[in-house]
Parts: structure tokens; sequence; C-alpha cells
């Protein structure tokens, strides 16, 4: 084997690793919420896990925080074709860079894919997202809006995006 067959092995396998962590998500995700819509109606009790932090069942016609949640239906689409293209291109960005060692963007990327469908799976089946992490800070009075599995991956992704752009992507060592 020569050395570029042997990059390029490389970079496949690579691909594959940072592939299986956007699909972990995924299917994290999407069992979290199967659990949720099998066990829990829409406007159930709360359940406290631990103080602050509750289970509950939120439905989410819009984007973060609700955005356009309550837009006619026209968002539903929006929100699909958005996902796919971005996701679609997020794939493609995964694998132009397949050879290159930089895990944090590679990780980041990956965990912002597999958020990304994981909450595109339930626009298309649900038509929806469900939501059901509830966090209530009683000391301020603070209540935080529902999330899921899928929007901590993509939370926590674009958080490695924003460390890999500040401090680790285009550094030159200085010797």
């Amino acid at each position: 084997m020569n050395e570029e067959t042997d990059n390029e092995a490389r970079g496949v396998r690579s691909f594959a690793l940072w592939m299986a962590l956007a699909s972990f998500a995924i299917t994290l995700d999407q069992l979290t919420k199967w659990a949720i819509v099998k066990w829990l109606s829409l406007g159930d009790e709360p359940i406290e896990v631990v103080r602050s932090l509750f289970i509950v069942r939120r439905h989410n016609e819009g984007a973060a925080f609700s955005f356009l949640a309550n837009a006619g239906g026209w968002q539903r689409w929006f929100f699909i074709v958005l996902a796919t293209t971005v996701s679609a291109y997020i794939i493609y960005w995964l694998w132009s860079i397949r050879k290159d060692a930089n895990t944090t963007l590679n990780a980041g990327l990956a965990l912002v894919l597999g958020g990304a469908v994981g909450n595109l799976v339930d626009r298309i089946h649900y038509g929806y997202v469900v939501d059901f992490i509830d966090v209530y800070f009683f000391r301020w009075n603070y209540h935080f809006p529902a999330f899921n599995v899928a929007d901590s991956a993509i939370s926590v992704g674009a958080a490695l995006l924003i460390i890999d752009a500040l401090f680790l992507s285009g550094r030159k060592s200085v010797n």
C-alpha cells in the first residue's frame, strides 16, 4: 500500500467515526423522545428529577426558543428544507476534511449534524419537535425553555465550533 492510499483509508475511517458520532446523537435523541411520547401526555405534570430539573412533554412547532411557533404552518416546511440543506452541507464538509486531524472541528460538526437530523426526524414525523428537558431556577425565578437531546448536541457542537474558530483552526505553531 502506498502512502496516498493509506492516507485515503485513514480519511474514510475518520469520516466514518464522525458519522458514527452523529448517528449516536440521532439515536439517543430519538430513543429519549420515543420514551417521552410513550409515557407522558401533553399537559401532564412535570416530573422532578433533581432540584431545578424536570421531565415534561412539550411540542415545539418553531425553532429555538419556539421562534416562529405560531407562524401558521409554513415554518414546518421551511425548517425541514433548512435542516436538510444544512445537514447535507455538513456531511459534505466532513467528507472534504476527512484527512485533517482536527478533532474539535469534526466533533462539533458531527454533533450539530446529529442534532439537526434528530429534530428533522421529528418535524417530518410529527410536524413539531418533542422537547422534554425542563430547567427551572427557583432562586432567580427563571424558567429556561424546554429542550431535548438534539438541542443539547447542537449546543455542544456549536460551542466546539466556536472554540475551534477562536483558538484552534488556522493557528500556526510558533517555533
